[in-house]
């Protein structure tokens, strides 16, 4: 026989309610959905991760840098989801709540890394920022596709489509600053992207750090 759990949520201050049917003493199809989409974006991060941080480093890219870190924290931010998926609205939201401190924290660094290259007039590889470029708008754009699905969820599902969707932008951002590079000789257009990936992270910090705060005031009435 089936049971139903009720999940209620707030989605741009509106309190919206989910139902969904499970087996008795069993996880339900949706949570088993999450979990699925949420390992396979996790691997995909963590191996781009590998790839980026190395080719930042050796392009000396500002933009590469950053993006390699980015790909660090979704991956991490993806972990956090997996164990937060199929719990109580307590711990998701508290989650989501670490995931968008996560993120505003990413922000700050990529705005001490973008003052550190443009004070060292640090230019970078064109060719190494493009060929990155492309392979982490790839990996990023199936991402996008597997969470796109999840994006008016929870807090916890859609602070992780915030993450990915954020990534898509700075990839083509990265893009639009490798061949700033190539035309200029200079390495402003590869901080410029920085810095607006840095603006990306802490505008989706804020969303996500609403939304998590106030399904808390939610959890809290209904427990006190």
């Amino acid at each position: 026989m089936r049971r139903q759990v009720v999940r209620l949520y707030v989605w741009h201050g509106r309190l919206l309610l989910h139902r969904t049917a499970t087996e008795p003493g069993g996880p339900s199809k949706e949570t088993s959905a999450h979990r699925r989409v949420l390992w396979a974006v996790l691997v995909i991060n963590a191996a781009m991760f590998v790839v980026e941080v190395a080719a930042g480093v050796a392009a000396g890219s500002a933009s590469l840098q950053a993006d390699a870190l980015d790909f660090l924290g979704d991956a991490a931010n993806y972990g956090i989801s997996l164990v937060a998926v199929g719990m109580a609205l307590r711990y998701r939201a508290s989650a989501a709540l670490a995931k968008g401190a996560t993120m505003g924290l990413f922000g700050l660094w990529v705005i001490a890394t973008v003052i550190w290259h443009a004070w060292h007039g640090t230019v970078p590889s064109a060719f190494t920022m493009g060929a990155v470029g492309v392979s982490a708008l790839l990996a990023n754009g199936l991402s996008f596709g597997l969470l796109w699905a999840y994006r008016h969820g929870d807090a916890n599902m859609c602070s992780a489509w915030i993450c990915t969707r954020n990534d898509v932008l700075g990839n083509l951002a990265v893009l639009l600053a490798a061949a700033g590079v190539f035309g200029t000789g200079t390495g402003w257009p590869d901080i410029i992207v920085a810095a607006i990936m840095a603006g990306l992270a802490i505008q989706g910090a804020s969303v996500v750090i609403r939304q998590a705060t106030a399904e808390l005031r939610l959890w809290r009435p209904r427990h006190a």
